[in-house]
């Protein structure tokens, strides 16, 4: 219930207005990968539905931009974190695995999802130099993302692991207080 939960809130924050210097720092991609180390993969469209809606609301009711093959690539980015929380972490949550599924998805956003803007808009010119400039004009935001995924996943496995404990049964002899 509580993956479910960190993606409701990861969705309600992209609604919110970002302050300057903080453009990327969102919980999306932390709450998937939560998903998809605590729900089974037969559930993964579920999260994948929701945040493919908003994306297609905000960018054509609030953003008034066209839907193109880059939301494409970002939704199947978003497929792929839910797959890699089930992969690397599922039952074997670690901090240095929460780590490292943290910094594959924002290396993989970023890789991508610049690929993508390069290729499919008319920002830059189609070579490998524009291809380059893409990348580097992103670094900043590449920067705040990788930052937040790193302390949003700190703070949701966590979450998630005090959760678990407290739901633990306790041990044969123990009352447990209520």
């Amino acid at each position: 219930m509580l993956a479910y939960l960190f993606v409701l809130l990861a969705i309600a924050s992209r609604f919110l207005p970002h302050p300057d210097g903080w453009v990327q720092f969102t919980p999306l991609g932390t709450a998937l990968l939560y998903f998809g180390a605590r729900v089974p993969r037969k559930r993964m469209w579920i999260p994948l539905a929701a945040v493919i809606a908003v994306d297609v609301y905000m960018t054509e009711v609030i953003y008034a931009y066209p839907l193109k093959a880059d939301h494409v690539v970002t939704w199947a980015w978003y497929a792929g974190v839910i797959v890699l929380g089930g992969a690397l972490l599922g039952k074997h949550i670690t901090p240095l695995r929460v780590v490292a599924g943290s910094l594959t998805a924002s290396l993989a956003f970023f890789a991508v999802s610049n690929f993508a803007v390069w290729a499919v808009w008319n920002m830059y010119p189609r070579t490998m130099s524009g291809l380059a400039t893409a990348y580097i004009a992103a670094i900043p935001f590449f920067r705040n993302q990788m930052l937040a995924d790193l302390l949003l996943a700190g703070v949701l496995f966590t979450i998630g692991a005090l959760v678990e404990r407290r739901e633990e049964k306790p041990a044969p002899g123990r009352i447990r207080a209520a």
